[in-house]
């Protein structure tokens, strides 16, 4: 009988190599980041400073006067600066919400189901990812037109439901992490469809719909709805900070600022959650 041969396997990369790595990485996280640091420097400098030929990446003369006067402007609105800020977290987290619950019903179904039409419908799904969201426009609008939703907060909502980035990627996250063995031996447990959905589903594929309350979220958060809310109380904060922007040179710090503030939220959401995105896009199969 040959005796089998166990080789002992050992990384091959030398100190060197590890550290030329470790360079090369820090490197590249520092080039992805400078957008952010300047974008935050900007927001602090004075208007001569935005202006500069050639530009200046860092402030030499931190202000807060482009805070100040956002806030000026703002508080000089006849709508309350307070009801912008809650008209945008509205549509955000009920928009959110409701996505990521239907979207994952829909995928729990498509994805363990094996119905009639199940195929064509997931093949749909990825036909309309597709589609740029600017083709889709005229549709929408006639479709929440007929339906009695222009200028409410609906008419925001409704549609961020329906997003299919959503569905597939719960689909696929559902097939590679929940095994059939495990449903069916809840099913002979007595336990409905339902109960597997939340008792079982859901927090096995946190990951995933983790994931997909940050990118839901970070649409809603940007969305102006400018096409479908034309009554000014029920205007968003992209949209009243987008308006104070257009004001001219004059604004460029306060667009700044502006900027800041914009990013805050979704960047706070990212970081909170990011080592679950890792995850998912690993599981998921996305790049």
């Amino acid at each position: 009988m040959k005796k089998l041969q166990i080789w002992n396997s050992k990384p091959s990369r030398s100190f060197g190599g590890d550290l030329a790595i470790l360079v090369f990485l820090s490197a590249g996280a520092l080039f992805s980041i400078l957008p952010l640091v300047y974008a935050v420097s900007n927001a602090f400098k004075p208007l001569n400073e935005l202006f500069l030929f050639p530009p200046v990446f860092f402030v030499r003369n931190p202000t807060m006067n482009n805070f100040y006067d956002l806030f000026v402007l703002m508080s000089s609105s006849w709508v309350p600066f307070s009801r912008y800020v809650m008209n945008t977290l509205v549509i955000s987290i009920a928009g959110t919400a409701g996505h990521v619950v239907l979207a994952s019903l829909a995928a729990y179904a498509l994805a363990k189901h094996d119905f009639p039409g199940s195929k064509a419908m997931f093949g749909v799904v990825i036909l309309s990812l597709m589609f740029a969201r600017e083709v889709t426009n005229i549709p929408n609008y006639l479709i929440v037109s007929r339906l009695g939703w222009v200028d409410t907060y609906w008419a925001i909502i409704l549609p961020a439901w329906a997003m299919s980035l959503g569905l597939f990627l719960m689909k696929q996250f559902i097939e590679a992490m929940i095994d059939n063995a495990l449903l069916e031996a809840a099913r002979i447990e007595g336990a409905s469809e339902w109960k597997i959905f939340w008792r079982i589903v859901m927090p096995n594929v946190k990951p995933g719909w983790l994931t997909l309350v940050i990118l839901a979220f970070q649409s809603l958060w940007s969305e102006t709805g400018g096409q479908f809310i034309y009554s000014e109380q029920l205007k968003t904060l992209p949209y009243a900070l987008n308006q104070i922007i257009g004001g001219g040179i004059a604004r460029a710090g306060v667009g700044a600022a502006v900027g800041v503030i914009m990013m805050i939220v979704p960047i706070t959401v990212f970081v909170i959650n990011q080592s679950k995105v890792i995850d998912t896009m690993g599981a998921s199969g996305i790049k």
